[in-house]
């Protein structure tokens, strides 16, 4: 009953490091950028824009779909980077459990 007592006080304090994790990931910022740096976006971790940044070279109305373009594929760069720092977050976290292979937290 020891074992599982243990247990418990570990997934107590696992989801109270989880918590402050979560919080935490609201003020990381990542930034993705397309087009050789010439658009540039920054988020949250979590995948909250909050800027985006465009040369004024790109500013030519004839080619308003290349920005477009450009645009969406620095908010991917940034996604990825997001979810990539959100991983590593919680792989500290876990650090140490015994969870089963291939289980992924949070569930």
């Amino acid at each position: 009953m020891r074992d599982l007592m243990g247990i418990m006080k570990q997934a107590q304090a696992m989801q109270e490091k989880m918590a402050n994790i979560q919080s935490e990931l609201d003020t990381v910022e990542v930034e993705g950028a397309s087009g050789g740096g010439s658009v540039r976006v920054t988020m949250t971790a979590k995948g909250h824009l909050k800027t985006i940044q465009i040369d004024p070279a790109l500013m030519v109305a004839d080619e308003r779909e290349i920005l477009e373009d450009l645009i969406v594929a620095a908010c991917n760069d940034a996604r990825g980077k997001a979810e990539t720092t959100m991983q590593e977050r919680m792989a500290e976290l876990t650090k140490g459990l015994p969870l089963p292979p291939g289980m992924k937290l949070p569930f």
